[in-house]
This record gives C-alpha cells, structure tokens and sequence, in this order.
C-alpha cells in the first residue's frame, strides 16, 4: 500500500512538473511573440526585399532558389540561398541564423556542396510607423563562417558592418544600404569589398509589392582591386495573410520572384534568377 502510495505521489508530482514546465513554455511563447508585435508596430510595413538588407526587424523563416550563370553559359544553383531565420528576441533587435545552401554546379569539374552558415545581429536605432513618419534607421554586423565543402564559400571568416535606412512616402518606399565585407585573413587575394544596395518598392493593392534594386560591389585591394559590378534587380512580392480574421496574428506566406542583370562591363555572373518561399511568425 504505502509502496502504491509513493508511486501515486512520485507520477502526481511528475505531472505537476510538467504541467508548470508547459505553462513556462506557454508564457515565454507569448511573451516573445507579443514583443515582437510592439516592435514591428512601430516600424513601416515594408516588404523584405529579394536581395538587398533592409532597415526593418522582421520574424521569418526564409528559403530562396537561386540561379546565377556563369562563365560559359553554365548555370549554377544554390538550393536554400543560404537563408534560413530571423528572429525578434529583444525590442528593436534582430537575429538572423542562415543555414548553408545546396550548391550545384553547371561547369564541371566543380563539386557539388553546401556553402557557408551566416549570422547576423541587427539593432534599430530609430523609426516610426506609416502614420508617424513612415521611417526606418539600423545597423548590423554579419558572420559569415567558412563552413562550405569543396570551396563552395569563402576561404575566410568574414565580418560586414552596414548600416540601412529607409523613407516612406505613401505606398511607395525607398530604402540604401552600405556595408564593408572585410575577411580576417587571405585579403591580399580576396581584397575588401564594398556593398551597396538601394531599393524602390510601390504597393499595390493588398497583396502585391512590385520593386526595383540596385545591388552594387566594389573591391578595394586584393586581385579585383579597384573593380566595381552592377545589378539591376526588378522583382515581385506578395504576402498573403493566414489569419486574416485575426487581427493579433502575424502569420504570413510571402512569396517572391526576381530578375538580375549586370549593367557594368565587369561581372562575375549575370542574369540571376531568384525565387522566395517565406513564413511569417
């Protein structure tokens, strides 16, 4: 009896414990998901866009299918383009994890590989939504690890520093950015490049964000020195709200489609294809 008794407290206990356990879930769950809600309230409803780093804090999970040809007329694909989340932990505060996409390749005797794992942190310093000036003001620092197999990355680690900033006016909006790619060793090849992006989206209706990028690279140093390459980037976005009737919910499905062309005579690669499957949370 008193043996039935002692298992009846142990399981009564164990499910006591778990039940607490679950309702600390539950409220850490809450908490976040109704911090990051304040936090994009008081930013512009601006669309991620297909290429460039954007002002905004945003929670996504995020995969892209990229084509970039090459040399030779070969076609090379990165499965995943090396996105993956982006996290809200903390008030104005982003954190991005970008898992290693699948790359293949057109030209052989190049092996087949994933590339290289990213995370970024972002801070926003300042912004305002639609209806109190329609602005967004960040900086970020990105990691780019060198965990690609068969050279399908950098040789290096690498540290980018941006900033980005961005200015609506009514349904269209315009956004920059400027940051430095500086390797932590190798740099007489690799050199530093210089990234800069800007972006112009307009909104039409309720679910469609047409827009246009200029992605641009400058290398300083290394065997590119001095070299400068140019894509104009239109492209197409649409989010679509899975529940539209909730007006506390974030859930989404954005999809996208890209196009890159090189308009400067020097380009590593040209005519990019770009295609986006996100959700929002």
């Amino acid at each position: 009896m008193r043996r039935t008794l002692f298992l009846l407290a142990v399981l009564g206990l164990s499910t006591l414990s778990a039940i607490a356990q679950d309702n600390a879930v539950e409220k850490l769950g809450k908490a976040w998901q109704a911090r990051a809600t304040k936090t994009q309230a008081e930013q512009p409803k601006w669309a991620v866009p297909m290429y460039s780093p954007f002002p905004m804090v945003a929670q996504v999970f995020r995969l892209d299918y990229t084509r970039q040809r090459v040399a030779g007329g070969y076609d090379n694909w990165n499965i995943g383009g090396n996105k993956g989340f982006n996290f809200i932990p903390f008030s104005r505060t982003q954190i991005d994890v970008f898992i290693p996409g699948y790359i293949l390749h057109g030209a052989k005797p190049s092996e087949d590989g994933f590339g290289d794992t990213n995370i970024i942190g972002k801070y926003r310093f300042a912004s305002a939504n639609e209806k109190h000036g329609n602005y967004a003001l960040s900086a970020a620092l990105g990691l780019h690890i060198p965990t690609g197999s068969y050279k399908n990355g950098a040789p290096s680690t690498v540290l980018t520093p941006s900033i980005i900033g961005g200015k609506g006016f009514g349904k269209l909006a315009l956004f920059s950015s400027v940051g430095a790619a500086m390797p932590t060793s190798g740099t007489a090849t690799s050199g530093r490049t210089i990234h800069w992006n800007s972006v112009a989206q307009y909104k039409v209706g309720k679910y469609l964000t047409p827009e246009l990028e200029l992605n641009s690279n400058t290398w300083v140093g290394g065997t590119r020195d001095g070299k400068t390459q140019m894509f104009l980037s239109p492209g197409l976005l649409s989010k679509i709200p899975l529940r539209p009737k909730d007006p506390t919910s974030r859930l989404s499905l954005i999809l996208g489609v890209a196009f890159q062309t090189a308009v400067t005579s020097y380009h590593t690669h040209n005519h990019g294809l770009a295609v986006t499957t996100r959700f929002g949370f």
